[in-house]
């Protein structure tokens, strides 16, 4: 069964849409973002899932989109945040091409700003965003084959970390 060739994992501002839409080019293969999919197919931006139906409803879907696009996706895949957080996710990515793309806070805010239309981190963003990366940290790090730390980095570098991380030859 083919596979995606890189699977990218990490907290919001990690780089996962940034670096894979580079790793697909360098690679020659198409780029997928499961949250992307999810918008598409619910015809509404996640936030408005989040508030309309709850986050319940929203993982499912969630789900639902990494179980497709694993099996039908063999280029760069980038997973939502908290995507791996269900037991069947982290199953499904087992022995596969995954990639933790480690982001501290400061950068994450940097990048993504923590007054975007995130759901989880509403409140305190911050104590929120430190809060999600105490439970999900570990889980990250159990799917994954490699780890880039993506601080102090461009995304071109990052790129370049996770093709050797995964000894991938560059196009």
């Amino acid at each position: 069964m083919a596979h995606p060739a890189v699977i990218l994992v990490g907290p919001p501002g990690a780089g996962k849409s940034s670096v894979g839409v580079l790793l697909a080019e360098r690679l020659g293969v198409g780029f997928r973002d499961t949250d992307a999919d999810i918008v598409a197919s619910a015809g509404k931006p996640i936030a408005d899932i989040f508030v309309d139906e709850g986050e319940p409803h929203f993982r499912a879907l969630e789900a639902a989109a990494v179980r497709t696009a694993v099996a039908e996706h063999a280029g760069v895949l980038a997973l939502g945040g908290g995507a791996v957080m269900r037991a069947e996710t982290e199953e499904l990515l087992s022995g596969l091409p995954v990639v933790f793309l480690d982001v501290d806070l400061h950068d994450a805010v940097k990048r993504v700003g923590l007054d975007a239309p995130r759901p989880l981190l509403v409140g305190n963003p911050r104590a929120r965003w430190r809060e999600l990366m105490e439970k999900r940290r570990p889980v990250y790090t159990r799917v994954a084959r490699a780890v880039v730390s993506t601080a102090g980095l461009t995304p071109d570098q990052v790129a370049d970390a996770v093709l050797d991380a995964l000894e991938l030859s560059k196009s």
